[in-house]
């Protein structure tokens, strides 16, 4: 079943009656009449908390936690700041955790090899939609070694982003860069939380990733195994900037755009799947690659 991802963009105060979302105005000076808006909870993949007059009860943020949803929380620049996950997602956690704090650093080097292999084939693809030069990526993708101890994912991104987008642009990806990085950011920040929630219902603990270790970082396994799923973020921004150049303001229309990013459709072991489903699979053949299941991660191509 495909989740939705629900965005909250305006006052309102949120709580849950009869396993319901409830969304209420009564407490908006100038919107006292207006009518709830219900969703039920088991529906709800992902909730993006975009507006600062929010107010949520800790009873609602119980029961999206026992449905495995992902809350996202934005600032005043209505840029994703914060990620709320369940402790526990899967019966046998305890178990999972085991085997992947157990992993040997062969194993996380292999996996982290498929990844990168996995990231650098979708960009190229992405830049053949626009017959932009991919053969250097694809060249790349064939030298990436165990660990990547070439650095081979930094040379392909040079490419990557030198060509993806028109040259009028002066583009240069950095999180705090001009647009169209603010659409990028929000794209991720979405991709983000959908492997994050996979990721804990699959039994896997998101803190503990395969490359990235940062003491400050929660999500660190969620960051490494996203890689490939992020050339659909930028097919999506690419798609946008050659309709229209005003994307300095992150505005419902865009935002809407991205949020659908868990419904596309994506191509993942020869079948297609909504993003939303491959995810849960890509977390799905990990937890079986920590235990020794399996030797290759599930990832998807653009189709």
């Amino acid at each position: 079943m495909i989740k939705r991802t629900i965005c909250i963009e305006s006052p309102c105060h949120l709580h849950c009656q009869n396993e319901q979302l409830v969304v209420s105005y009564t407490r908006v000076k100038g919107m006292e009449e207006a009518p709830d808006k219900t969703v039920p909870i088991e529906d709800i993949g992902i909730l993006v908390l975009e507006h600062q007059q929010i107010t949520i009860t800790h009873y609602l943020l119980d029961k999206l936690a026992a449905n495995n949803s992902a809350v996202i929380t934005c600032n005043s620049q209505h840029h994703p700041s914060a990620l709320l996950m369940p402790l526990e997602g899967h019966t046998l956690q305890t178990e999972r955790f085991r085997f992947q704090i157990e992993a040997t650093e062969p194993l996380k080097k292999q996996l982290w090899q498929q990844t990168i292999k996995a990231k650098i084939h979708n960009q190229a693809a992405v830049l053949e939609k626009w017959q932009l030069p991919s053969q250097l990526l694809l060249n790349l993708k064939q030298k990436v070694k165990s660990g990547d101890s070439d650095n081979h994912e930094a040379q392909a991104s040079a490419h990557y982003w030198k060509n993806l987008f028109p040259p009028a642009w002066q583009f240069f990806r950095h999180r705090e860069g001009p647009p169209p990085n603010n659409l990028l950011n929000y794209g991720y920040a979405i991709i983000r939380a959908t492997m994050a929630r996979a990721l804990t219902g699959a039994g896997l603990l998101p803190a503990l990733g395969i490359f990235h270790r940062n003491r400050y970082n929660a999500y660190c396994l969620a960051d490494d195994i996203m890689e490939p799923y992020r050339p659909f973020v930028d097919q999506i921004v690419r798609n946008i900037i050659d309709k229209t150049s005003h994307v300095e303001e992150l505005n419902r229309d865009l935002k809407n755009q991205l949020l659908k990013l868990p419904t596309v459709d994506v191509l993942i072991e020869e079948e297609s799947s909504p993003l939303f489903v491959a995810t849960q699979r890509t977390a799905t053949s990990l937890a079986k690659c920590f235990a020794g299941q399996q030797r290759k991660i599930a990832y998807p191509v653009l189709p």
